[in-house]
């Protein structure tokens, strides 16, 4: 991983602003998808992509390559948005997200795409296809590390709990969950649908390291990963704790965000105040 420096974080937060502006371009255009949770984790796919991963867009097959696997894949805007940046496939066609014969499905594909690694829908999967990924690159003696981005209301399903008990087993140490705890889901809040509290201890009592961090904080999210990097006996999890709908003002916090798209109008004011932090963030 290269160096962290201050002007790196800078970039880091400036690029995540700007997948969150063609989150809510693509989400405009399409009429339908995911904003809330798509804004929410664009600084942790703004680290992974542009700092963490060893991968190389030119040659997104490369065999050395760490694997993101998404399995919340209703937040596939922010994914479709960070691989075009990173130069995986040509930034117009962000445009033509959710339209007939696109490649850019409502909910990623495997192979549809260059950089995509499996494909997601159902919630609950993601975790089983990472640990897969995983059993296979110790059955090759390969060092890969594997990414499984999961929300929290995904933990509602039981394959999940499945799934985190099979890691523990079987310390799968270079796999690293990063949870997208921002307390939301299609129904309501999460602690008044179904309540994941203590979602730490949960997941250590199944023999999973677990961090906590603001996942908004580019230095918080890249140490995290570090850590993870330095636990040898046991699978990671990065609990994450974002806002919904991060940096559009009457979306952060608001559930009904979680699936539907701006109206014109909506998407005007969003722009205009995630063009303005822009303006500040390359100011400081």
């Amino acid at each position: 991983m290269p160096e962290l420096t201050d002007k790196k974080v800078k970039n880091l937060e400036l690029l995540a602003n700007t997948i969150r502006q063609d989150i809510i371009e693509m989400l405009v255009l399409a009429g339908s998808g995911h904003v809330a949770g798509s804004l929410g984790m664009a600084d942790v796919f703004s680290a992974l992509y542009f700092h963490i991963l060893n991968h190389n867009p030119k040659k997104p097959n490369w065999s050395s390559r760490d694997r993101v696997i998404l399995s919340n894949g209703h937040i596939c805007p922010v994914l479709y948005a960070s691989l075009a940046r990173a130069g995986y496939f040509p930034l117009e066609e962000l445009k033509k997200l959710r339209s007939t014969h696109s490649r850019l499905e409502g909910h990623p594909h495997f192979s549809s795409l260059p950089g995509i690694e499996n494909t997601s829908g159902p919630l609950g999967s993601g975790l089983s296809q990472a640990i897969g990924i995983t059993l296979a690159f110790r059955l090759d003696n390969l060092k890969n590390r594997i990414f499984c981005l999961m929300s929290d209301g995904e933990h509602d399903t039981g394959n999940t709990w499945e799934a985190i008990m099979s890691a523990g087993k079987y310390r799968l140490n270079n796999l690293t969950a990063i949870i997208d705890r921002n307390n939301i889901q299609i129904d309501g809040f999460t602690e008044d649908v179904m309540p994941l509290e203590s979602l730490r201890a949960k997941y250590e009592s199944f023999n999973w390291h677990i961090l906590e961090i603001d996942g908004h904080n580019i230095e918080a999210i890249i140490d995290a990963v570090n850590e993870a990097k330095a636990i040898y006996e046991k699978p990671t999890a990065i609990i994450a704790h974002t806002i919904p709908g991060r940096g559009v003002g009457f979306m952060e916090h608001d559930f009904s965000w979680h699936g539907k798209p701006p109206t014109e109008r909506e998407a005007r004011a969003a722009l205009l105040e995630l063009r303005t932090l822009s303006g500040r963030l390359k100011e400081e």
